[in-house]
């Protein structure tokens, strides 16, 4: 967002001494971020206003011999080849020696001399808009408006046109909810409270109301749904005798400086008083909307769009609506796509003699829906989007009424709920508790009084603050709270320590368990977290087999993507595992532990949806390679696998359950898989392929989820599990054991791990892999495992290892009934 610090001043008595830099800092430090400023006054160092006396054309050419005044004794002869420039107008000259504007601060600027074309001698050129770096357009030079103050030959074209002035770029994302500051006068009265200076509202805005109309048309207006449409002012107006020649003006630069461009009178008026106040307006031929409704006597309807109805826009642009957009229909026939663009039945052109202008506010959570499915980004949507107050459209359709310079035919105000914002009591000690500071009452109601936060004293220093309507974000005493420090800048309060004990705070337990696991996973698993959007679209739920209705959706989600809020991690987590597997990795698991939440859970006792803590690891490779890491973390967490209760019969899936293993819903802690191999117990062939193809994974993928709030308690009393550590080197040690085909894998794993335990050592058994053959007559398998070994208190020696593997393959072998291959 782009904003003029001189139409600031125009609103604000900046103190003189203020330097502009340290302006800039106050307003970075108690507003917005300013990313950056442009001082234009050298860029127009040199251009002066002309006027052409003669303008001769030039014989075989397309070029004009013109003189011109330019305010010195004699006449200055300039050859010119615009096909606009004509004896008796006034235009901008750029003198030899001056640098073309649109060049300025560039790798190659470029400098006016005197040269001669055509065998005429020309000094310096007359300007066109692009020239000028104030606009786009090249078909002829600027022509001035001679009834302009100051205009006359010799006059400095920036003085004339307030081009001595500096542009700050404002980054406007951290005012989303500050629609008042997309306004020029909310700024200034930012500006000017952050100087402590109050802020004088203009005349022309505050507590305004159009001129009642002499009621000569029958013009009606209907809302079907407040929700959509608060409020909606229009007028008509009669434009048959407005200017139609237009000039190069003052309106021009103070569009170009906002970043707009000039395109007619009336549309160049909406805009300007939209930068002024930050309320869009728009403008219909008022003949056109008639024709199109159809009906004698014609009428504004707003209501939601039907799914399928469409709407050419006045882009160009045919677009198709659904029910999350707002239209703008007369006597029920689409004519505008509220608060983002008109339509191109009632657009404004050269014939229009008849206008309606509308002054509106609409649902801020359907017009961001709007923004994004039709990719609509203009200024006007954009200050929509923010939710701009319905208290001002009827002040700002009266000044643009008077702008016009012409008595309404018609005037029509439909605000069917006016909006009453009730006040807010605050007490000064409050303010002084919560900021930690020591101001007087006085400090207090004058700062807030300089941004029209009004006061009235309540008794001992209480106070009742009553809130303008634009000021749309100002909610209970906090929010005064925070207005009181940032207008007296936050920096400003004295460092101090806290008076409240210093007690260290009882840690979290589910951040405690949550730390835990990222130790275990990351550190001692070799596993990558990852974070991801706790949003997701409709159609990855139902890829995965989520039913979308079951999740909570975003009102106002900024993208079709990010819909939902996820009833479960493995979606998310499917796709990463996916985009890994397409850069090149072939080999790894990642996981996340996240909030999750769905319908069916219900809410809380405070009225809000109950939210759960789960973790979600999926990993390449088959079921028992993710079984592995979710045994080793109940093991290393001190519970045992399949603790707590799982849940019960009917999978989701369609997929069989076993027990504790068995594989499960992605509503409750389960086992997924996505596998070719139809041998394995964790889904069906079919199914897995399914699954495979639809996030286009490169099987075996397998992964697990669980909700840590059934795990917290007993992971707790098990918190206190001593830790070992020791200085010494490890030895690893690879072990195969062949036992029968039914033996399952814990078995084995449970019985070298009770014969590692005996031996007193730090150790860590890694599973490795499952094999078995083809054709497997023996009916066997053969699993592999990886030990690491290690003594706290000395290294190892080979003796050692070699008694130590004896007997935990001894025993192992004896307990699964299998043998050492």
């Amino acid at each position: 967002m782009k904003i003029s610090l001189n139409e600031i001043k125009k609103y604000v008595d900046i103190p003189k001494d203020l330097s502009t830099e340290e302006l800039i800092r106050l307003i970075g430090a108690r507003l917005v971020e300013v990313e950056g400023s442009e001082d234009w006054s050298e860029k127009y160092k040199g251009v002066k206003i002309v006027k052409v006396v003669s303008c001769e054309p030039i014989p075989d050419t397309h070029l004009h011999l013109c003189q011109i005044d330019c305010g010195s004794k004699d006449l200055v002869q300039v050859v010119c080849g615009a096909p606009n420039v004509h004896a008796d107008m006034f235009a901008a000259w750029l003198a030899p020696g001056c640098v073309v504007p649109a060049t300025f601060e560039t790798d190659e600027p470029f400098e006016i001399g005197s040269r001669k074309l055509r065998g005429y001698e020309s000094s310096g050129m007359l300007a066109a808009a692009d020239e000028l770096a104030l606009g786009e357009d090249h078909e002829g030079i600027i022509e001035i408006d001679p009834a302009m103050p100051g205009v006359k030959p010799g006059a400095s074209f920036a003085e004339v046109f307030d081009l001595n002035d500096i542009i700050l770029d404002i980054e406007n994302k951290s005012l989303t909810h500050r629609p008042d500051c997309f306004g020029l006068v909310g700024f200034a009265r930012e500006v000017a409270g952050i100087l402590g200076i109050k802020f004088e509202e203009p005349s022309g805005l505050e507590g305004r109301e159009a001129s009642r109309p002499r009621g000569s048309l029958a013009l009606s207006v209907e809302i079907i749904d407040s929700d959509l449409c608060p409020r909606y002012s229009c007028a008509v107006v009669d434009f048959a005798d407005a200017p139609r020649e237009k000039y190069f003006t003052k309106d021009d630069v103070f569009l170009i400086k906002a970043d707009m461009r000039p395109i007619s009178p009336i549309v160049d008026l909406t805009n300007i008083l939209m930068l002024k106040t930050g309320q869009p307006l728009h403008a219909f031929d008022y003949e056109k909307f008639v024709r199109v409704g159809g009906a004698k006597e014609p009428k504004i309807i707003v209501r939601a769009a039907k799914n399928g109805e469409k709407l050419e826009l006045l882009d160009g642009k045919t677009i198709e609506c659904d029910e999350n957009d707002i239209l703008i229909t007369s006597n029920d026939t689409p004519v505008a796509l509220a608060g983002a663009m008109g339509g191109a039945s009632t657009a404004i052109d050269e014939t229009t003699n008849c206008i309606i202008l509308e002054s509106a506010t609409f649902s801020l959570y359907h017009l961001r829906k709007t923004q994004m499915k039709h990719g609509i980004f203009s200024e006007a949507v954009t200050r929509f989007t923010k939710g701009q107050p319905a208290g001002q459209t009827l002040a700002v359709l009266s000044e643009a009424v008077e702008e016009l310079g012409v008595e309404p035919l018609e005037v029509v105000d439909y605000y069917p709920a006016p909006i009453e914002i009730p006040p807010i009591e605050v007490s000064v000690a409050d303010i002084n508790s919560l900021l930690g500071t020591d101001y007087s009452e006085e400090l207090i109601v004058r700062t807030l009084a300089n941004v029209g936060l009004m006061c009235e004293k309540l008794g001992a220093k209480g106070l009742s603050v009553k809130v303008p309507y634009w000021r749309t974000d100002l909610h209970i005493k906090e929010d005064i709270i925070e207005e009181v420090g940032r207008l007296l800048g936050y920096d400003n309060i004295p460092l101090s320590f806290p008076t409240r004990p210093f007690v260290g705070a009882r840690d979290d337990p589910m951040r405690i368990l949550k730390n835990r696991i990222r130790d275990i996973l990351s550190d001692r698993l070799n596993a990558h977290e990852i974070l991801t959007y706790s949003f997701v679209s409709k159609a990855l739920q139902e890829k995965f087999g989520e039913d979308p209705k079951d999740s909570y959706e975003i009102v106002n989600s900024i993208s079709p993507e990010l819909q939902c809020f996820r009833q479960s991690l493995a979606p998310s987590l499917l796709e990463k595992v996916q985009e890994n597997q397409k850069a090149g990795y072939k080999d790894f698991a990642l996981y996340e532990i996240n909030q999750v939440a769905k319908k069916s859970d219900g809410l809380n006792n405070e009225g809000v949806p109950v939210m759960k803590t789960n973790l979600a690891l999926a990993v390449t490779g088959d079921y028992y390679k993710a079984k592995a890491y979710y045994v080793e973390l109940m093991k290393e967490l001190g519970l045992q696998a399949g603790d707590p209760r799982r849940a019960g019969a009917g999978d989701a899936h369609g997929a069989p359950r076993s027990g504790a293993w068995g594989a499960g819903s992605p509503s409750d802690d389960s086992w997924g898989c996505a596998q070719q191999d139809p041998q394995h117990p964790c889904g069906t062939s079919q199914l897995a392929n399914s699954l495979l193809r639809k996030f286009k994974l490169e099987g075996p993928v397998a992964y697990f989820e669980i909700t840590l709030d059934d795990y917290l308690d007993r992971s707790l009393e098990n918190k206190t599990k001593n830790l070992r550590f020791s200085r010494f080197p490890s030895v690893s040690r690879d072990l195969t054991i062949k036992v029968s085909q039914d033996t399952p894998y814990e078995k084995v794993y449970d019985s070298l791990d009770r014969g590692l335990v005996k031996t007193g050592l730090i150790y860590k058994i890694e599973p490795v892999s499952i094999y078995e053959p083809k054709e497997n007559l023996e009916k066997t398998k053969n699993l592999s495992f990886h030990l690491l070994l290690n003594n706290p208190e000395r290294t190892l020696n080979g003796d050692e290892v070699s008694d130590i593997m004896y007997k935990i393959t001894k025993e192992t072998c004896k307990a699964v009934s299998g043998e050492i291959i």
